[in-house]
């Protein structure tokens, strides 16, 4: 269902306005249930995941690129000018008033949240029902960019799932799911509902590795060439922390193995977003 709009204040843009207000943004993102997905190839992933926009947002130039999955969203095999999901249309300038930004990769979607597995279903699911063998847990990152980087690399790494603790931003906030490219929709995640609380992931089997400064932490190598990585049925939770103090104390005492990144340069660590890829290649599986 095409809108042509030329007015930033009409109330059927409610999704849309706002958006660099943060306080703002996460409130909505929350009592409605939606996320917002930026750029024709973000909005493609999350349509191709399953989740369902709400309506679209674009200047008319982008609507015969976007046709295609506005289609598919509408569940028509036409053109979408007479499917369900409004798609509204305005001039540039009234984009950037409503947006608050100059939106200049194709469009926008206020998307429906789809509703988050619990941990043991997310694990077992994965691998096509074979389950989890190396996934990632990030510890109260507080930065939206680092966590879609992260996310970036879970899925260009071979990372099954990644768990976020109660406290760590929100991986389907507007700038995680644009960093990520649209990943976010890729790797499996959901969010703990307690932190730390290992007994969930020694149950399924997995070693939980804490990446840390610590006297006692073995080498990222020598932990990927241990035991715990190689076995056939190996299961490795490598869990990051928060940018600047890293991970607490309860979860590095917690955990099974602590291991650093070994550093060159009198350099100490790494950003947490560049850890996470050093660690996942180290632990990939073949």
């Amino acid at each position: 269902m095409i809108i042509e709009l030329d007015d930033a204040a009409d109330p059927r843009l409610v999704d849309y306005t706002g958006l660099t207000d943060v306080a703002l943004r996460r409130r909505l993102e929350t009592d409605r249930g939606l996320y917002m997905a930026e750029s024709t190839k973000v909005i493609t992933r999350a349509v191709a995941a399953g989740h369902a926009p709400r309506s679209f947002l674009m200047a008319e130039r982008h609507l015969e690129q976007m046709a295609p999955v506005i289609a598919a969203a509408s569940g028509c095999d036409e053109r979408p000018d007479g499917g369900g999901v409004p798609v509204f249309l305005a001039p540039e300038e009234v984009l950037e008033s409503i947006t608050g930004f100059h939106l200049h990769r194709g469009a926008l979607a206020a998307m429906n949240r789809p509703e988050l597995a619990s941990v043991p279903a997310l694990l077992a699911a994965a691998r096509g029902g074979a389950g989890a063998r190396r996934i990632a847990i990030l510890e109260d990152l507080v930065d939206h960019t680092n966590v879609g980087a992260a996310f970036r690399s879970a899925a260009a790494l071979g990372i099954d799932a990644v768990l976020v603790t109660p406290r760590c931003a929100d991986p389907f906030y507007r700038r995680s799911v644009r960093v990520s490219m649209g990943t976010v929709f890729q790797v499996p995640w959901t969010r703990l509902p307690r932190w730390p609380d290992l007994d969930g992931l020694h149950a399924a089997g997995f070693t939980v590795a804490a990446l840390a400064l610590s006297g006692d932490s073995v080498a990222l190598d020598e932990f990927a060439a241990s035991a715990a990585c190689t076995e056939a049925s190996s299961r490795v939770a490598v869990v990051l922390g928060t940018e600047g103090d890293g991970l607490s104390r309860r979860t590095i005492a917690a955990a099974d193995e602590v291991v650093r990144i070994p550093m060159a340069g009198a350099v100490d660590s790494l950003n947490v977003a560049a850890a996470a890829a050093v660690a996942f290649w180290a632990l990939r599986l073949p």
